[in-house]
């Protein structure tokens, strides 16, 4: 039996992506267990796959900040408009295992009062 174009397509990013590995950020295991708040200003907002993410200042440390897929963050009320460069947010989440590396997974973000439960599930306050 051939394979259709689409489904040969489909079976080689498969083999690409099974040989390349998926990015490390990706899955909680690059996270601490503990959960950390970070406070700062946006300076970046991305609402593009695989996952939206904002780029915080706080205090002069500049951090990547991921949230949840961009179903699970819209559906958590986080859309465009919902914030703006330059507004001050604070971040509860999972950083990164590795110290040097200012890289934070969101639960939830809150944004002028208002909290965007990221993954409610996992909030520990």
């Amino acid at each position: 039996m051939a394979l259709k174009p689409l489904s040969l397509l489909s079976a080689l990013s498969l083999v690409v992506l099974a040989a390349t590995g998926a990015p490390a950020h990706h899955g909680w295991s690059w996270a601490e267990g503990e959960q950390t708040e970070l406070k700062g200003i946006i300076r970046e907002i991305s609402f593009a796959p695989p996952h939206p993410s904002l780029v915080v200042d706080a205090g002069g440390e500049i951090w990547q900040v991921d949230l949840a897929n961009p179903g699970q963050t819209q559906r958590a009320g986080f859309v465009p408009g919902a914030a703006e460069v330059g507004d001050e947010v604070t971040v509860l989440g999972n950083r990164s295992r590795d110290p040097a590396e200012k890289l934070m997974k969101a639960v939830r973000i809150t944004i002028s009062g208002r909290n965007f439960d990221l993954y409610p599930d996992r909030i520990r306050d």
